[in-house]
């Protein structure tokens, strides 16, 4: 039987989320839900079993809006707030299915896990704190736990080293500014990608609409989404204008089926 993938947008905003705290620019006003983005996470189901990509800030609101009952693993892409800051929500299904969450990160996010959720690891782990269980990943491929195989995709976050990961036929790059050559190169073939374009105008440590489009033309997947959007992107509709027909900007609550 052909395994099964479906990915769920969580959240495509950037750190600060859309709208942004007290600011009344026509994106932060919007009425349309698409312009309402929490910080940037997807969900992807195989065959049955639940993944996340990054637990941040906006984890248990997420989890909540999707109705989501069981959850496999986390795997985490670097170590910045929001990214992580979720992390102690996982508790939830630990007590639903009865075991620790399996978390999938580097090194550099294991010891950025352990500071900010100290109360959870050590010798006297704090009663009611998160049962986790942290699996170190390094640049080669992995197997998750009754999931698929992945391949990690190195990128640089300015300086920041940051997985994108490859399931497959679909990739999810986030927190990108540069992708070396021999990382791009096992991209090759993807026909669905999601990947971070925060604005117009360029940026020190992601990319731009120019940046990433250049990408997606080398690639030449079947489908793109734009994630990791800033108020300063602009509305979706207006985002959407400025698209070839095979890009688009992804948005919370999307669902896309990998055939």
């Amino acid at each position: 039987m052909k395994e099964k993938l479906t990915v769920k947008v969580l959240g495509s905003g950037t750190s600060q989320g859309v709208p942004v705290i007290g600011c009344q620019c026509e994106v932060c006003t919007s009425k349309d839900a698409k312009d309402n983005r929490l910080r940037s996470s997807i969900l992807f189901t195989w065959n049955d079993q639940n993944f996340v990509i990054d637990s941040g800030p906006d984890f248990r609101q997420q989890m909540l809006r999707e109705d989501v009952r069981s959850l496999r693993a986390v795997i985490y892409t670097h170590e910045h707030k929001d990214h992580v800051a979720g992390m102690d929500d996982v508790r939830s299904f630990n007590f639903l299915e009865g075991r620790s969450m399996e978390l999938f990160c580097t090194d550099a996010v294991s010891d950025a896990l352990k500071n900010e959720f100290h109360y959870a690891f050590g010798t006297n782990v704090y009663p009611g704190a998160p049962r986790v269980n942290i699996n170190i990943i390094e640049n080669k491929p992995f197997q998750l736990p009754d999931g698929p195989m992945i391949t990690p995709i190195l990128t640089y976050h300015y300086k920041m080293p940051v997985f994108g990961y490859r399931i497959g036929d679909f990739a999810y790059l986030t927190d990108v500014k540069t992708i070396p050559v021999e990382e791009l190169k096992k991209l090759k073939g993807v026909e669905t990608l999601i990947i971070d374009c925060l604005r117009e105008e360029p940026h020190i440590s992601h990319l731009n609409l120019e940046e990433a489009l250049d990408i997606i033309n080398y690639l030449h997947p079947k489908q793109s989404y734009l994630t990791h959007i800033s108020h300063l992107f602009g509305t979706h509709e207006q985002i959407k204008a400025k698209l070839p027909r095979s890009v688009s900007p992804a948005f919370d609550g999307l669902t896309i089926k990998i055939e």
